[in-house]
């Protein structure tokens, strides 16, 4: 069973995996999906023996990780790759622009001057919202609010409204989601949970923490809608049952279980979820035949063309299994849509998509479910909605 650390690849937070694609890894991690799925609907009916937390996601970037390294005492700032082989904390804005290229460099100069002010205890990580410059003013539906796009969605805030004036005075914003504890950089634990109540206030740094809130009561699931996830999870509880055996025989199969993958992002861009054991034969078939037709000489398409019988045959084979694979995940991603549409009704900040029409309005990005014991965690992504657009939105920063 993976855990929140075992997600971190040199350190970095990357790599969380969609709620329903835990099929793809096996039986142990679908049951972990279906128990996500039970836990969400019992934080959102106010049962406090809830084993999980949510958060939200934030769309912002680049990332920032910031505090005090346990090493030297230091404050420094950086960005993932903070947790490279050779690490890049930035003391000073010499170190920031040796360390990265213009684009992110001018943001962690920004972050480096201000989050000091916090003060920060530890070393947390964050998504950066907006620095000098940013901020604009915008009319959206006729009235006047402060808008900012760190990457894909667009917030908004009215510019008469408390967080629009904090907004507007700040000289950046962040969003903290993780902490890290740990004698030694390289030996840093990883958290969710940032309570950015223990920071110092600065008008200069508009902050908030991740932690999903709902002062209002209008996310609580009304009975039908209990019912409704309880019939979905009681369902896909069920398809497990059925695929275990399956679910374990393939997730050692790394060669189909990278082309799922592949094939389930090739829906989503296509604006679909539904996935077909007969389409999925095809694909595979057409993009090992693209690979193919891309040799150059007899012998490497041959051993190629051989590979690519081999698999066909073997999904050919196993049709009916696939099918209850596919059926299991497409439970797993229905209920998490119910579970989505209660988080999405209470929201602080408005969220829009830029397009050429003007602004058009979407749900935020997404939440993160947290196991309060294991720290197991799991993204609760509209795809069809949010991920799509992350494919094709162009974004304004640069990496680096």
């Amino acid at each position: 069973m993976k855990s929140f650390t075992d997600y971190l690849t040199e350190g970095k937070n990357t790599h969380m995996i969609h709620v329903e694609d835990l099929v793809f890894e096996g039986s142990e991690r679908a049951k972990e999906a279906v128990a996500f799925l039970e836990e969400v609907a019992k934080m959102l009916d106010g049962n406090a023996k809830s084993k999980t937390n949510a958060t939200v996601k934030w769309d912002g970037a680049p990332a920032i990780i910031c505090g005090i390294n346990p090493e030297n005492k230091k404050f420094f700032v950086g960005s993932k790759s903070v947790f490279n082989k050779n690490p890049k904390l930035n003391y000073t804005p010499a170190d920031v622009r040796k360390n990265h290229t213009s684009g992110v460099a001018s943001k962690l100069i920004t972050a480096l001057r201000h989050l000091k002010k916090l003060p920060i205890r530890g070393i947390l990580q964050g998504d950066m919202m907006f620095g000098p410059g940013d901020v604009k003013s915008k009319t959206i539906d006729g009235v006047n609010h402060y808008v900012f796009t760190p990457n894909t969605i667009t917030y908004a805030v009215p510019v008469d409204s408390d967080i629009g004036q904090k907004i507007n005075s700040a000289k950046m914003g962040i969003v903290f989601h993780t902490k890290y504890t740990g004698s030694k950089i390289s030996k840093l634990s990883a958290s969710f949970g940032v309570n950015v109540n223990s920071l110092k206030k600065s008008k200069s740094v508009w902050v908030d923490d991740a932690d999903f809130k709902d002062v209002s009561g209008t996310a609580t699931l009304t009975k039908a809608e209990s019912n409704n996830i309880a019939s979905i999870v009681s369902t896909a509880k069920k398809q497990l049952r059925s695929s275990k055996s399956f679910l374990d025989e393939v997730v050692n199969n790394k060669k189909i279980i990278d082309i799922l993958n592949i094939y389930a992002n090739f829906k989503v861009k296509q604006g679909s979820l539904d996935l077909s054991t007969k389409e999925f034969v095809t694909f595979v078939n057409d993009k090992i035949q693209g690979e193919i037709d891309g040799l150059k000489t007899e012998g490497a398409k041959k051993k190629k063309e051989s590979a690519r019988n081999e698999i066909v045959e073997y999904l050919n084979s196993k049709n009916t299994q696939l099918d209850s694979l596919f059926y299991l995940r497409s439970s797993l991603a229905k209920g998490k849509i119910l579970l989505l549409r209660k988080l999405e009704s209470v929201k602080s900040i408005g969220t829009f998509i830029q397009t050429s029409d003007g602004f058009k309005v979407t749900k935020p990005e997404g939440y993160v479910a947290i196991d309060k014991y294991t720290n197991n965690a799991v993204k609760f992504v509209d795809r069809l909605e949010f991920s799509k657009a992350n494919f094709s939105v162009p974004k304004n920063w640069i990496k680096g």
